[in-house]
């Protein structure tokens, strides 16, 4: 018997807003909102964007004015839509009309040849043969130059792709907490943990009091890593550019720094910590090394995510000299236009020219079945497994292959031993990778239709994130995990409203890919689905909360599944505690720098354990030889 990984927590924040109490899923799908969830939407949303701020007891908007909470959507309800969700790129990122950049210019010297003073300290070592240089008063030279010489200025260019996933407008995180020059992936770190981690209602502390301190794990990181100038950013700048590299710059860099950030200054971690890369599906393979280290007994609670800040004019180059990006004249001959629009670039399963980037911070808590109902948690759902397979001999290293129809058909398979095949038929419904492209249109759709086909699956309902959030790349499918977990919890199926129509050459004929919103019946399991590129193709299968607690039923017997639902209320309440104050905008997120530092001169250590100060049970070490048979 083998432990169900029960997703017990989430939070975060991408385009749409934030994650726990899914409130950047209700969002999406705010037409289709009672008018009570609308309202709480929204002042959630303005809480996060620092148009409202709570204070007294009351909700006041920026000029101090009390404001109450039904009048939040007529004040700021248009403000809050524009501002979140793809749209233009904010000068808090840069400016893609005005996109700074160095132009080189060979300067030919007249008659007179090249004649300037300058600080004597700011003259190039070695200095060149072809200058002449004489001592002026206050330390300064006068050069002459009697050849061309090449210099590089600063310049600026209309960028062609202009549109992003961005962080609801006005969102702050580095004013949340002590920031300390940090990276902007790394302050979304921060909030992303500290949400999911209250949104348990469970206090950590409390959790790991019921367990040894090596039973947890932390699987996370980031794909690219910090492109920022806090990051990689500034160390591959700032010394062409004139400047200083700082001690920061390599090590705030690197793509381990989500994982240690959470570990070092969020939860106090001793226990497994993992960082996994895969392209665009480097959200699933770490999910899928933390749930089957829980399926070994290795660990039973874990945070499992991915944090990506890669709106920089560096990245956006990148991906669009790939031609992989919609840019602006792409778009405008889509709809026969002289103007782009900028919220509808990215078009998955449509007449598209390129996916978005965005920008996101996703984080799950997993925990074994056994500790989640000693401990009386919510289930949001549980995931049973993620498949992960390579694409073979490529020609094209970023090109689809093969892989991903062996992670897909081994995710319906497993599903239909577990659900059965009519839910499968019938009551689950694909988060589909949806990048945007024309490519991945044909191929991804060609994928569900063989599988549909070969399990009778009809009307099969697919949803694409990306339409609204954009390519988060690392984060990518946490992004779509939040939306299978928030159809389960609403009962709603978003459309991908960026489209007029399905393409035709996509292969539909199984498949349900709706262009409107629509509530749905309760679902039983969700297929996340990512084509990474490189051929890192992963597919994971997860079940609704219902089913799974049905299958926990089963498990664990109806005694304690009533001492369960008793301890669930207390839980329950202290989450809607949180979610009030987070709709307030009162996050206290957990920064621990330099707090209870573990004093390694008191660790005890003997045969069989080892004892770690600040943490309540011993760690076991190792007893048995696994290869007794061998040795």
């Amino acid at each position: 018997m083998i432990s169900l990984p029960l997703i017990v927590g989430m939070g975060g924040i991408n385009a749409s807003g934030r994650t726990s109490f899914h409130q950047g899923f209700r969002r999406i799908i705010i037409d289709k909102l009672t008018a009570q969830a609308r309202q709480d939407t929204l002042v959630g949303l303005a809480s996060l964007m620092n148009l409202i701020t709570f204070s007294d007891g009351q909700f006041k908007d920026q000029l101090g004015e009390i404001i109450a909470t039904d009048q939040v959507e007529a004040k700021f309800g248009q403000q809050i839509l524009d501002g979140t969700l793809i749209r233009k790129i904010e000068d808090n990122h840069f400016d893609p009309d005005a996109t700074h950049c160095h132009k080189k210019m060979t300067i030919m010297p007249s008659e007179q040849g090249i004649c300037f003073t300058t600080r004597a300290r700011d003259l190039p070592q070695p200095l060149p043969n072809t200058w002449t240089v004489t001592e002026l008063d206050a330390g300064r030279v006068k050069v002459e130059i009697n050849d061309s010489i090449i210099i590089k200025h600063d310049s600026y260019r209309d960028n062609p792709i202009k549109a992003a996933g961005q962080f609801p407008t006005g969102f702050k995180p580095e004013a949340m907490y002590n920031s300390r020059y940090q990276a902007r992936g790394l302050q979304a770190t921060i909030f992303g943990a500290t949400d999911a981690i209250r949104s348990m209602g469970l206090e950590w502390d409390t959790i790991l009091d019921k367990i040894s301190p090596d039973m947890v794990g932390t699987y996370s990181g980031s794909m690219v890593g910090q492109m920022q100038q806090e990051g990689f950013g500034g160390l591959l700048k700032n010394r062409l550019n004139g400047e200083r590299v700082s001690t920061k710059n390599l090590a705030l860099g690197l793509n381990s720094m989500p994982t240690d950030f959470i570990n070092g200054y969020v939860t106090g971690s001793v226990g497994i910590t993992h960082t996994a890369t895969g392209a665009c599906a480097t959200f699933l393979y770490n999910l899928r090394t933390a749930i089957s280290d829980m399926q070994a007994g290795k660990i039973r609670l874990a945070i499992v995510g991915n944090s990506d800040a890669l709106i920089t004019p560096e990245v956006i180059e990148g991906f669009g000299n790939m031609s992989a990006l919609a840019n602006e004249e792409g778009l405008k001959r889509l709809d026969g236009s002289d103007t782009a629009d900028h919220r509808r670039t990215s078009r998955p399963f449509g007449h598209n020219c390129g996916f978005t980037i965005g920008e996101a911070a996703q984080f799950f808590v997993l925990m074994d079945d056994a500790l989640a109902i000693e401990m009386g948690a919510d289930i949001l759902g549980s995931v049973a497994e993620v498949f992960v397979n390579a694409d073979g001999i490529k020609k094209s290293i970023t090109a689809p292959g093969p892989g991903n129809f062996i992670t897909m058909a081994k995710s319906v398979a497993l599903a239909k031993t577990i659900v059965g095949a009519e839910s499968v038929s019938q009551r689950s419904f694909i988060l589909a990778h949806g990048s945007s492209t024309p490519q991945n249109r044909v191929t991804e759709s060609l994928i569900y239709h063989r599988v549909a086909e070969n399990f009778a699956i009809n009307n099969w309902p697919v949803i694409a994130p990306k339409a609204y959030l954009g390519h988060t790349i690392g984060p990518a499918s946490g992004d779509q995990l939040a939306w299978a977990l928030g159809v389960f919890a609403h009962n709603i199926m978003p459309g991908i409203t960026t489209i007029n129509e399905v393409a035709s050459d996509v292969h539909n004929a199984h498949l349900n890919i709706a262009l409107d919103h629509w509530h749905c019946q309760p679902m039983d399991v969700a297929f996340i689905n990512s084509k990474g590129f490189g051929g890192n193709n992963a597919t994971a299968t997860v079940l609704s909360p219902n089913f799974t607690l049905k299958m926990l039923a089963k498990r664990h017997g109806d005694t304690a599944m009533t001492q369960y639902q008793q301890k669930l209320t207390v839980v329950k309440a202290a989450q809607q505690t949180y979610q009030q104050q987070a709709d307030q905008g009162l996050f206290k997120l957990i920064y621990r720098f330099g707090e209870n530092m573990i004093d390694e001169s008191e660790i005890v250590l003997n045969h069989s354990t080892i004892k770690v100060p600040g943490f309540k049970h011993e760690i076991t070490l190792p007893k048995h030889n696994p290869f007794a048979d061998m040795t």
